[in-house]
């Protein structure tokens, strides 16, 4: 991979400026800048910075190159790639995954292969997620006795509908274990 100098463009043009700066530390001096494929993408495309290959139902934590300072009031959350799940079945293990604007450490990537037969060979410059940087705020958390009332209340885990077999456990509960055992 030839390496990449920082004249090099970030991204291709765009109709949006960017509207924050982050200041990005390349700790593999080949590895690309994070980099929106497209007009409009709201994620910049990152890279793998080694080769690795994964079983079925392997999982790795992939090195990415990279360093960034995310601004006070922002963060960066590490997405998946669609094409990488529809074709070959790869996911983030905590997706997103959040990158504080305090963290000053590489950028890594927890990628699991979920195909049931065939391996995930991934390159060295492979893009394997996303950056999306946004805004964020910082919450107060005052204790109460009881919540406002709303419409949902606490129906969750499904119960607005909007997937046929959610209606078949409708009689027989969730589905779904509830707590931590």
């Amino acid at each position: 991979m030839p390496a990449v100098s920082s004249s090099d463009p970030i991204q291709p043009p765009s109709t949006a400026a960017p509207s924050v700066e982050v200041l990005v530390q390349r700790l593999d001096t080949e590895v690309p800048l994070p980099a929106y494929a497209l007009p409009g993408d709201a994620g910049a495309d990152i890279v793998t910075a080694i080769d690795v290959e994964l079983a079925p139902g392997e999982r790795t934590v992939l090195p990415t190159g990279l360093a960034i300072a995310v601004p006070d009031g922002y963060a960066a959350f590490v997405h998946p790639r669609s094409g990488l799940a529809a074709r070959c079945g790869m996911a983030l293990v905590n997706a997103p995954g959040t990158v504080d604007s305090g963290y000053r450490g590489e950028l890594k990537v927890i990628v699991i292969n979920h195909d049931r037969e065939q391996p995930l060979r991934l390159a060295r410059g492979d893009r394997v997620a996303q950056l999306i940087v946004q805004r964020v705020e910082r919450a107060l958390f005052r204790p109460v006795d009881a919540l406002p009332v709303s419409a949902r209340g606490a129906g969750g885990h499904g119960s607005t509908g909007g997937h046929a077999s959610l209606g078949r456990r409708a009689a027989g509960g969730t589905g779904v274990r509830e707590g931590g055992g």
